[in-house]
């Protein structure tokens, strides 16, 4: 017999095989089918979201063919893709006036013109600050740039459309008016639009002249209306005929003063003797290659499912081998070698592979077209295609075939081993645990964790990964023996937990696989969440808050709009979640205002709040020696330093309530309360007592401070220079003060609270800045647009500002992760527990036969499944933070060498454990798993077949 008619009758044996034992077939076809649906859709989600470089260039052009914008340098040279160029020249001293760009296009061309301003919107819950942009979304050219998803472009100067960001925030939908407040200009919103390359934006788009220039009209005309300030016209050019805007085009642009961006040149580029910049600039020529770590990714996904399918499916392979051992015993009687019956059981995994490769493929590839607007939701941009590589997928379902041909390669081996007669009487055989198994892996486990620890210190994340994974190899070696300890546990337990855990033991070639399948997907989730949470931390501590935690602050722009503060304050007591009292603030100045008098040089008074020099007033990290010092400081050490008061605003310090940077206010005993925080009696009785509050101890010396002032007023200041005539004026005072203890020098935009008293008496000027309250939660955007409304119909000119806190917090990527870890958690913990019912009926029956209650089986099935969900999370828990760890070292190693070349640089690199993540992996998740398997499980037994 050929070896292709033996393996004909193999899988035709197989096949039936199959159909027979559906339940068992469909779990296989399943485990094989999810990871690859997994892949295929992973594959096309990153092929299709990543742009190509010609659907970033329509997303920036549109339909049109070039995009041409006035460079502002005069005559200019370009490279190709017209995002480098420089003057032809020396770089102009003065501003140039905007060129007539209109001589700059190609002969014959068609263009319109693009140009934002900044402007506020009345909306269905007040006023709203948005960007509008005048360009003619009607036309061909802005097709790509711009889509219409609803209603219709404008069509006369009194029309508007939005996209659906700005809509959903400001309360309004197509057919609305909105008001231009500045203007009083009232449109009318025909359409929704989206931008393909930015859904999240919210903006406004009206045709060219509709806002820009009669708002300029009637500012010109009406004092009180302020000026619009418009960004610079770009111009979308559709040159005549088919040729385009080719390089030619582009440098007769170029000396007209005109950057270009052509699709022409984009996809024809002149060769590098054609391009002038080169000839001057060489450099320009060369371009930095990266290395790409994708390849490397997808290898390491690919691998890891593979792995999960091997260590999943693979039980089940071997459970079907037994219960057809008498089949195969057959097979062997009449002539079937051990090859043969090996290609039986192989022949299986071809089968079950190959079903569950080309369902998986055909599944991911519908659910992604499904689920594409969701995807590009979570992108933030449109997909330019979907595409779809045949070659990839192919590989992909070849790999579920192979991987379903490992699968059943150890079952295959097993059941190519036992003897016929052994096979035909349903025995067994007694099989005695390797001990050379679990010792190798305990060495194994030992040398890769050592090998990841040494990765990290070295800061070689290469080793860090190797060592990672050959100790995840040596845990998994050691899986059985920790399978076969668990049967120790169970010997004071109720009924149903002992025997599920000495079930587990006994069966460890069924449950060990499981076992390790959950503990690598954990293991993959636990390393990636641990990473993620410590990059937060350390993202959080260098995070530079403009305001304290739960506050917001109402401020005036100027002393007209702070004769409005009280109604500003009305508005956002009525509408915000004002949780505490108000604190009102004021600016302090020496001299005249330099908010008002900045146009001249030494036109305005100045202020300095003096730093005392020596220990514990000069930072030693910006201080002579910083160097060495840094070099002999571990990075908790230099943590500790940077958050000393001498240092914590040598690098960085914000001007919430004023523009200079001593961030002096003046303020009374309120402001401690609500905004500092610090709810000390005796502070409180000093601000009382006309005694200033330092929050930074580094400034006083014996309980003082000093503080210089230069008195200059300048000659348009009238009021006050008649008061003050003469030269500027130096003072110096020095008085006491309240210090808060060190911990309050890291309040943002406030280093001492002066009182009003005490301004007065130093000749110093004040003026009311707004007020601060602390809130429930920050403001919504109907919030912020009610209140947005009431200080525009008192007369505007004030705002409220809150503090948004740390950028993207990863919130849904560790909810990604999480779920898919628990996903495969109870979809492993069910196979085995399926399995165990399967391979152990004959057990269940006899439990039946003598008596045990119907609950016991339920209960039975609920715990089996919760010993492997369990453990596997246990496991892999532990597995996971070893190259997490690792990783932190590595990062460790490279902050480190950076703050010791700037001493001022942050070193810190927290390892910090994501609790909820592993705590819902370890509890609920295990929990949840044992009650579905008892809820699903059948408490009596069904009718069975007698053999023999």
């Amino acid at each position: 017999m050929s070896v292709f008619t033996g393996w004909r009758a193999a899988l035709r044996i197989a096949r039936r095989d199959a159909l027979r034992a559906k339940g068992r077939s469909a779990l296989v076809v399943a485990m094989i089918a999810l990871p690859v649906l997994g892949v295929t859709a992973a594959d096309i989600t990153f092929r299709s979201a990543d742009l190509s470089p010609a659907e970033e260039l329509t997303a920036q052009l549109g339909s049109a063919d070039a995009l041409f914008n006035d460079a502002g340098m005069g005559p200019i040279q370009q490279m190709p893709d017209g995002n480098t160029y420089n003057p032809v020249g020396e770089m102009p001293g003065d501003e140039l006036p905007p060129i007539d760009m209109r001589a700059a296009f190609p002969k014959g061309a068609r263009a319109i013109s693009e140009q934002s301003v900044p402007g506020t919107v009345t909306t269905a819950y007040g006023i709203a600050s948005v960007e509008i942009i005048e360009l003619k979304t009607s036309d061909r050219m802005a097709r790509g740039k711009i889509d219409l998803l609803k209603g219709a472009f404008p069509q006369g100067t009194g029309e508007m459309v939005a996209t659906e960001p700005f809509l959903e925030s400001a309360g309004l939908r197509v057919g609305s008016d909105v008001t231009l407040t500045p203007a009083g200009q009232k449109y009318t919103i025909t359409g929704a639009v989206e931008l393909p390359a930015d859904l999240e934006a919210k903006v406004l788009y009206a045709d060219p002249g509709a806002v820009i220039a009669p708002w300029q009209k009637l500012a010109e005309a009406d004092k009180k209306v302020p000026e619009p300030h418009p960004g610079q016209p770009q111009w979308l050019v559709e040159a005549p005929g088919r040729a385009g805007v080719g390089w030619q085009d582009v440098v007769a642009a170029n000396k007209a003063g005109a950057v270009v961006s052509s699709r022409e040149v984009f996809e024809n580029p002149p060769a590098e003797s054609e391009i002038p910049l080169l000839k001057s600039n060489p450099d320009f020529g060369s371009a930095e290659s990266f290395g790409d770590d994708t390849d490397a990714a997808l290898v390491t996904v690919v691998a890891m499912a593979i792995l999960e399918i091997v260590l999943l499916a693979g039980p089940a392979f071997a459970v079907g081998a037994r219960r057809s051992r008498r089949q195969l015993g057959l097979l062997g009687t009449c002539g079937g070698d051990r090859s043969q019956i090996r290609a039986v059981v192989l022949g299986g995994g071809v089968v079950l592979g190959g079903a569950g490769a080309v369902a998986g493929v055909a599944v991911g590839l519908l659910l992604t077209v499904v689920f594409r607007p969701m995807i590009e939701g979570w992108a933030g941009h449109r997909f330019g295609s979907l595409v779809v590589r045949p070659t990839e997928l192919l590989v992909i379902a070849v790999l579920g075939l192979v991987t379903g041909l490992l699968a059943a390669l150890a079952p295959a081996i097993v059941a190519g081993r036992q003897s016929v007669l052994e096979s035909l009487t349903g025995r067994r055989g007694v099989r005695r645990s390797s001990r050379v198994l679990p010792v190798t892996g305990a060495c194994v486990l030992a040398f890769g964790a050592l090998i990841a620890v040494y990765g990290g210190t070295s800061g070689n994340s290469t080793l860090v990964a190797g060592g990672s994974v050959v100790a995840e190899v040596g845990l998994l070696a050691c899986i059985p023996v920790i399978v076969g300890l668990l049967g120790r546990l169970g010997r004071r337990l109720p009924l149903s937990p002992r025997m599920a855990l000495r079930d587990a033991a006994r069966n460890r070639g069924r449950t060990a696989p499981a076992v390790a399948a959950v503990m690598a997907a954990v293991a993959g989730s636990v390393a990636i969440a641990t990473y993620m949470a410590s990059s937060l931390a350390e993202s959080d501590y260098s995070y530079t808050p403009m305001l304290t935690e739960g506050t917001i602050s109402l401020a005036a722009g100027d002393t007209e709009a702070a004769e409005r503060l009280p109604a500003a304050r009305a508005a956002v007591e009525h509408t915000m979640a004002v949780t505490g009292g108000r604190a009102d603030v004021s600016r302090v100045w020496a001299g005249s205002d330099c908010n008002v008098y900045y146009e001249d040089e030494d036109s305005c008074g100045s202020m300095e709040l003096v730093k005392p020099t020596g220990k514990g007033h000069t930072c030693p990290l910006a201080d002579k020696g910083a160097k060495q010092l840094a070099a002999r400081l571990s990075a908790d050490e230099h943590r500790a330093m940077m958050r000393t008061p001498a240092c914590v605003d040598e690098r960085t310090s914000t001007s919430t309530f004023s523009t200079d940077s001593n961030n002096i206010v003046v303020a009374d005993a309120a402001f401690l309360d609500t905004y500092v925080k610090l709810h000390d009696p005796a502070a409180a009785a000093a601000l009382k007592a006309g005694t200033p509050v330092l929050l930074n101890e580094a400034y006083a010396k014996n309980g003082e401070v000093t503080l210089k002032a230069v008195h200059r007023y300048n000659p348009k200041d009238t009021k006050n220079i008649k008061l003050h005539p003469g030269p500027p004026r130096e003072t110096t005072h020095r008085f006491p003060v309240h210090v808060a203890k060190p911990g309050y020098a890291t309040t943002p935009g406030v280093r001492m609270i002066m009182p009003q008293a005490t301004a007065e008496r130093l000749g110093l000027h004040t003026e009311p800045y707004g007020s601060v309250y602390t809130v429930g939660h920050a403001p919504t955007d109907a919030e912020s647009q009610r209140v947005s409304a009431a200080i525009d119909q008192a007369g505007g000119g004030l705002w409220v500002q809150s503090e948004s806190g740390a950028a993207d917090r990863g919130s849904i990527i560790l909810l990604i992760l999480t779920l898919f870890a628990g996903v495969v958690t109870m979809g492993a913990a069910a196979i085995t527990t399926g399995l165990a019912k399967a391979d152990a009926e004959a057990d269940l029956t006899t439990l039946s036969a003598v008596g045990a209650p119907p609950r016991v089986r339920r209960s039975l099935s609920g715990f089996q499944c919760l010993v492997v969900a369990l453990t596997g999370v246990l496991l892999g828990t532990v597995a996971g933070l070893l190259p997490a760890v690792a990783l932190r070292l590595v990062d460790l190693r490279a902050a480190m060498a950076e703050m010791r070349i700037s001493p001022m640089e942050s070193a810190y690199t927290p390892i910090v454990v994501p609790w909820p993540t592993i705590g819902l992996l370890a509890v609920v998740v295990p929990l949840l798993a044992g009650v579905l398997a008892a809820l699903f499980s059948r408490s009596r037994p069904g009718l069975a077949r007698r053999a023999g």
